[in-house]
């Protein structure tokens, strides 16, 4: 592994960027707080008119529509609110801070879905963000699909099984895995132990999660899915029975559609944002701010960017490079950030990447089924920075 920067100011680099990130501090206002609740009516409009329509028959709008809410019930809504994003805008109401959001009985109205909010959590927010494409990153697409990249498979069969997977991956991968990460850091409470990044990122198998034999299966199931798959494809059909028993079954149907367009639109904005043959992997953790921001420019990637309308159909993902310098800003900050984010980028010579998804997306298929590799290098640490600095110094002292 070599260093993909060597000519770099770190701390310069660091500096610019420190400096937008307070000048978009200082301009958070109830404009932001505006925006965000207008992208969440988008989200609640298009859910409510998929299921106005969802009983008529079983079709690919009103299913669309159901899906495209809950898309950006998550990737705009709970996202960035639980990252704090709203945290700093004067006057939030407590229901839209990290602090409020989805807790308690709220967990129905904000964000109801396979996962558990507090497990969300602790996968995403911690291990992902300040672990990008490290080992301690649950979400590494690179390793996770490692398994299928031996010559003994068939390209068919790895083909075959990244559909499976876009279609099913908030049951089959994110519930388990946030929920496995949640009951260790619970775990290490109970035993009076601090939750430490090392203890809650040990991995388990996915499949254990699902095992009713064990305590921790069946509270997964009781927890987890259960009570949304019996609220989505239970509970919600129910209630248009009085329409007649088709009714009702269009309703199932429409929504069992909506969550497999749920889950492959999700997959499709979110899994890209980290691969690729150009993003960057890492074998240790960092070690200041300067370096973790040349990680997060070099592992991340943009797609295409402005207007609202595309922004929300990206689920505001379109902003990764922005999102995991800063994760604790509002959506529309990010709008604001981009094009100065590029520019420092541009300035200090550091690779900012942004392409239009359908790009990334065949980039992150090679990256599945093993036709590409993700770029393996060391960024400097803040204590080989330090020693290249003092070495010229130390070699005039000696000739003096």
């Amino acid at each position: 592994m070599t260093d993909p920067l060597p000519g770099l100011d770190y701390e310069a680099f660091a500096r610019d960027l420190d400096a937008l990130r307070a000048e978009v501090m200082s301009s958070l206002g109830p404009d932001d707080f505006e925006h965000l609740k207008r992208m969440e009516r988008w989200g609640r409009a298009c859910e409510a008119l998929g299921y106005a329509t969802a009983w008529i028959a079983p079709n690919l709008a009103s299913a669309a529509l159901i899906s495209l809410g809950s898309t950006a019930r998550w990737t705009i809504v709970t996202h960035h609110v639980s990252h704090g994003g709203l945290d700093k805008v004067p006057g939030v109401p407590e229901r839209y801070a990290s602090k409020g959001f989805a807790k308690g009985r709220r967990r129905l109205v904000d964000w109801f879905d396979w996962m558990l909010p507090e497990a969300w959590h602790y996968e995403h927010n911690v291990l992902h963000h300040y672990h990008t494409n490290e080992g301690l990153d649950p979400d590494l697409v690179e390793r996770n699909f490692e398994g299928m990249h031996s010559p003994s498979v068939p390209i068919g069969l790895r083909y075959a099984a990244l559909g499976f997977y876009a279609l099913t991956w908030q049951f089959t991968y994110y519930a388990p895995t946030t929920f496995q990460v949640l009951r260790r850091a619970e775990e290490a409470r109970a035993a009076g132990r601090p939750v430490s990044v090392m203890g809650i990122a040990n991995p388990d198998s996915l499949a254990s999660a699902f095992d009713l034999r064990t305590p921790n299966g069946r509270r997964f199931w009781r927890e987890c899915l259960l009570p949304y798959g019996v609220g989505r494809f239970v509970a919600i059909p129910a209630l248009f029975a009085p329409l007649g028993p088709w009714a009702a079954f269009s309703v199932w149907a429409n929504s069992v559609g909506a969550e497999l367009i749920h889950n492959l639109h999700s997959f499709a904005i979110i899994t890209p944002n980290h691969a690729g043959d150009d993003v960057h992997r890492y074998e240790r953790g960092v070690t200041d701010r300067a370096e973790f921001y040349v990680r997060q420019v070099l592992g991340s990637v943009n797609f295409s960017t402005g207007g609202d309308l595309r922004d929300f159909m990206h689920g505001f993902l379109n902003y990764q490079i922005e999102h995991h310098l800063w994760p604790d800003l509002p959506p529309r900050a990010y709008q604001r950030l981009q094009p100065k984010v590029k520019a420092v980028c541009e300035r200090h010579g550091v690779p900012y990447v942004q392409e239009p998804l359908v790009k990334r997306l065949r980039k992150l298929v090679d990256a599945v089924v093993g036709n590409g590799s993700m770029v393996r290098s060391e960024t400097r640490s803040k204590a080989q920075r330090r020693a290249a600095r003092s070495a010229p110094a130390t070699h005039a002292g000696e000739g003096a």
